[in-house]
């Protein structure tokens, strides 16, 4: 058998194919793994994102168990303290904008927390230009829990001084217009936890004034996993169907070389 496919000249496209095959096989295996993961997940957030709110306790609880909490629906009660709105860049469609963050002091004494109120047009980012949205007094947020990010290579430095950030810096928030302080300092300071996520407030109820605008979370999660199971396989079908349709014309091509060779002697 070896000397017909050295004599056909297959002997590399047999190994070549032989190699290749169980390769483009594993690849398909890998991506139809990703998509039941992908598909988990979607599943998991959307019954965390759509289901009944959890308590402020719970989703803290939750993010200290698992240290993570995405996309997790919760309800808090508070009062909002508007001297520490921070702004973080989110230009849209429309025109440039920022999202409005606010420490939130909860009502039942836990760890105070970041709110994205919603979104302000940079013409708006001034608060005395939406006094009427500036709510005082006890309020209840429902919104969905995101957590920290961190900054990419292409993110502009925040400017701490005019409390504007490129990236979701909570860390950073809580100091501005300082910069956070050494882990020594702060054990030091004995300063209270702050909440390790924060809270995108939901689009309704509709702030007084209108702004800010919340409902800035918009879950979109595709799933194009089985596309790429279906190329892979579909690869290595082709990969069998091409080898063997050039392997028999190789060796049918062979076989007939043969008798003519016979003939001339």
């Amino acid at each position: 058998m070896l000397s017909r496919l050295k004599a056909a000249g297959l002997i590399w496209p047999t190994i070549i194919s032989i190699l290749a095959l169980p390769v483009l096989i594993a690849l398909g295996a890998w991506q139809w793994h990703r998509m039941e993961w992908k598909e988990d997940l979607i599943a998991k957030i959307e019954a965390r994102a759509k289901g009944e709110p959890e308590s402020y306790a719970q989703a803290l609880e939750q993010f200290a168990r698992d240290g993570e909490a995405e996309y997790q629906k919760v309800r808090v009660e508070g009062t909002f303290d508007h001297t520490t709105e921070r702004y973080l860049y989110a230009p849209n469609q429309q025109s440039q904008g920022w999202n409005v963050f606010t420490l939130l002091k909860p009502d039942n004494g836990g760890p105070p927390v970041f709110v994205n109120r919603g979104w302000v047009p940079d013409r708006l980012k001034d608060p005395a230009t939406r006094l009427e949205g500036q709510v005082t007094g006890p309020v209840e947020v429902v919104g969905l829990v995101r957590g920290p990010e961190k900054p990419s290579m292409f993110d502009v430095a925040s400017d701490l001084k005019r409390k504007q950030w490129f990236w979701r810096d909570l860390e950073g928030m809580r100091w501005a217009p300082d910069p956070p302080p050494a882990p020594q300092q702060r054990e030091a300071m004995r300063i209270a936890a702050y909440a390790p996520f924060s809270i995108d407030a939901l689009a309704e109820p509709v702030n007084p004034g209108g702004w800010p605008k919340g409902g800035t979370t918009e879950i979109h999660l595709s799933n194009r996993h089985l596309e790429y199971v279906l190329t892979w396989w579909g690869l290595a079908v082709t990969l069998v169907i091409v080898y063997i349709a050039f392997a028999g014309q190789r060796l049918s091509g062979d076989q007939k070389e043969i008798p003519r060779q016979r003939s001339q002697l």
